[in-house]
């Protein structure tokens, strides 16, 4: 076809010059034809250097959502279950404030009552070694001193009695006044349909409770007396029918003495529970109650933690927990910007259970749901000091599961 058509194209022309064009026709599909050659080699080639190669994958770092706490977890200090319900009379603490161990935090309301319950007791100690010396002597007269050295001592305990028990009814009186305050204005707002019955029911309950409470101290107050006043009535007429001394008065006398002392210590004890006090080392996080507050059986008093030493609490997914050792090195960052720099610090310990996560990411889109295991970082002293007042502050840990110092 190509031969026919150069005959036609060419057939005006000279002999000679139809061959040289012949000529560089052939010379034209030869130079085109290898072209056409190399280009699909090249492009072949080209294939083969691009063709993907498997690559073997290098061992990641463990990332986990967590946050910041001090060691040994946040303390909630309450008073003790003896004194529930307590009020706080005077807070001896701020927040921010680093306390020692056994150092007093608040003192509770109830602290006059306890001291003067002291006062008796070492005043019946008192008269209990009078007593016990005074029949020891041995003589009729020691023993109508003791008798009436007993007499004074009934006479003062029913004093001090009859006062504390008055303070109680008093205080009682004021709770009393606070609740019908209450319940008047809690009434008026039923009336007005601003609370339900059932609210207005609680409030009447606490009414009631309170006048219960007053009219119990005012019926203890009158057994005190009666109870007292028989005694003195007894000790004086003992007094009367005083004999020789015995051996068996001298052991009633020593076991008196014991029991008064005995009685003193307990009584110092619970003077004691009066002050709640720091039980580690740490620093106020949080005071949840200020003088003339009842402390929350929830909240409690304050929340301390040791924040000399900080850790991260970093929550590691189930499928990640097996790549990560005690003693790998981690980097921490803030999650939500509350610090700039790069906390350092060492895996310490491993949970040993499994759970749902409990710092959430900022992700909407993240599982809630994920099972994670509580991994604690101990923070090196230069990262604790840096966020020692960012507790529960919420961070990404990196671990470095190719750097272990065990």
């Amino acid at each position: 076809m190509v031969g026919e058509e150069i005959d036609l194209k060419t057939s005006g022309l000279s002999q000679p010059k139809k061959k040289s064009l012949i000529k560089l026709s052939i010379a034209g599909l030869i130079i085109l034809s290898g072209i056409a050659v190399y280009t699909t080699k090249n492009i072949n080639t080209k294939q083969e250097t691009i063709a993907p190669v498997a690559i073997k994958p290098s061992n990641i770092d463990v990332t986990a959502l967590g946050r910041i706490e001090p060691l040994g977890e946040v303390i909630k200090l309450s008073p003790p279950p003896t004194q529930g319900g307590a009020k706080v009379a005077s807070l001896l603490v701020k927040e921010g404030d680093r306390v020692e161990a056994d150092r007093p935090i608040a003192i509770l309301d109830n602290y006059d009552r306890l001291f003067a319950a002291v006062e008796l007791a070492e005043q019946e100690v008192q008269v209990a070694a009078a007593d016990l010396a005074i029949v020891k002597a041995g003589a009729k007269q020691g023993e109508i001193n003791a008798q009436i050295a007993s007499v004074k001592r009934l006479e003062a305990q029913l004093v001090t009695e009859t006062r504390v028990q008055r303070a109680t009814i008093d205080r009682l009186k004021a709770e009393l006044a606070n609740a019908e305050i209450e319940f008047q204005r809690n009434q008026r707002l039923a009336r007005e349909g601003a609370i339900s019955a059932s609210n207005l029911d609680r409030f009447r309950l606490n009414l009631a409770t309170a006048k219960e409470r007053v009219t119990e101290a005012e019926a203890n107050l009158n057994r005190i007396n009666n109870t007292l006043n028989q005694e003195i009535l007894q000790a004086k007429a003992d007094l009367d029918r005083i004999s020789e001394v015995r051996a068996v008065d001298v052991q009633k006398a020593t076991a008196e003495l014991n029991r008064a002392i005995a009685s003193l210590a307990k009584a110092k004890a619970d003077l004691q529970q009066a002050y709640v006090k720091s039980p580690i080392d740490g620093q106020i996080l949080k005071i949840h109650a200020y003088p003339g507050e009842k402390i929350s059986d929830d909240r409690g008093l304050v929340e301390i933690g040791q924040t000399q030493q900080m850790i991260v609490i970093a929550e590691v997914y189930e499928t990640d927990i097996s790549r990560v050792k005690i003693g790998q090195q981690a980097t921490i960052k803030s999650q939500g910007g509350s610090f700039a720099e790069t906390l350092q610090g060492t895996v310490s310990q491993i949970g040993l259970k499994i759970g749902k996560q409990d710092v959430l990411s900022t992700d909407p889109a993240a599982d809630v749901d994920v099972r994670v295991v509580e991994v604690q970082i101990l923070l090196d002293e230069r990262s604790s000091r840096q966020v020692s007042g960012l507790t529960y502050a919420k961070v990404i840990a990196n671990i470095d599961i190719n750097n272990n110092n065990n």
